[in-house]
């Protein structure tokens, strides 16, 4: 049964000029370690991908249908979806009427600092489409207004907020972290931020950390969910897209992003956002779309 939706949630929906297709996509000002997006679609919207984020959304209008973990499922308006990093999935409107939906890309290393207190890893939540009107309303703290920029003032709140109620439906206990090196992985993750349009060898990430690329690995993990390589390859894909998302060309962001090719930038494009950038270009430029 759906769920009552927020207050805020068609606040500011007319920024959303879908063109004959009906299908577009939003996106709101970044923070860092946050992207914020509204999309409209029909059909079926995304091949089968994965990020290195956390996505916590809330469907509008429509059902929101996705493959995830080996099952079929199914969204109605004000439920709440939670996506875990590198969990394959995909993603569209289950009815003929379309789908329309907000969704929050949250970095893992910023709900565990809000854990490290306790010494306890990322909570794991089983179940991706949850009926919690409290934690919608979280969500739409920060997905209420694309507009706006979020502040760190708010993100301190919201990250603690956030946290708590993935906390309520973790089925399975938060492991104990140990003695995660979060100095360490964070020179490991300034550096890769550092350098990431071109490629980084392990020996570097060594030398920077004082771990052994094996130990780096562990530690990197435990903290977001990663690996140094594919934390690596998401930056570029996301200044990519950006670059596309503003009107670059292709073949010029992939030479700006460190990318072999056109067609290597496909390649990973695809894999990562569950369409091509040819399909991203297309629907980031629809006529009368306001950009923010």
């Amino acid at each position: 049964m759906s769920q009552d939706l927020h207050p805020q949630a068609f606040e500011g929906l007319e920024r959303l000029c879908a063109g004959p297709s009906g299908n577009a996509i939003l996106a709101a000002p970044a923070f860092p370690g946050i992207e914020r997006i509204e999309a409209q679609f029909s059909g079926n919207a995304f091949e089968p991908h994965r990020h290195d984020t956390y996505a916590l959304g809330v469907t509008l209008k429509g059902v929101q249908t996705f493959r995830y973990r080996g099952e079929r499922r199914f969204s109605q308006p004000g439920q709440v979806i939670v996506l875990h990093p590198d969990e394959e999935h995909d993603g569209g409107a289950g009815t003929d009427d379309g789908l329309q939906y907000r969704m929050l890309y949250l970095e893992p290393s910023l709900l565990l600092e809000c854990l490290e207190a306790e010494g306890v890893g990322l909570p794991f939540v089983d179940e991706p489409v949850i009926g919690d009107p409290a934690l919608a309303g979280v969500l739409f703290a920060a997905l209420g207004e694309l507009d706006r920029e979020l502040d760190e003032l708010f993100v301190d709140d919201f990250l603690s907020r956030v946290t708590s109620g993935l906390s309520r439906h973790a089925r399975l206990p938060r492991r104990p972290l140990g003695a995660v090196a979060w100095s360490r992985a964070r020179a490991a993750r300034d550096y890769l931020e550092a350098h990431a349009m071109r490629p980084v060898l392990s020996l570097e990430l060594e030398a920077v950390t004082g771990l052994d690329r094996f130990a780096l690995s562990r530690h990197f993990r435990a903290a977001f969910a990663t690996s140094p390589h594919r934390y690596l390859l998401m930056r570029r894909l996301q200044q990519a897209r950006a670059m596309i998302g503003s009107g670059e060309g292709i073949s010029g962001a992939a030479a700006a992003t460190g990318f072999a090719d056109q067609s290597h930038l496909h390649r990973h494009f695809k894999k990562a956002y569950g369409m091509t950038p040819g399909q991203w270009a297309a629907l980031a430029h629809k006529p009368g779309r306001a950009n923010f």
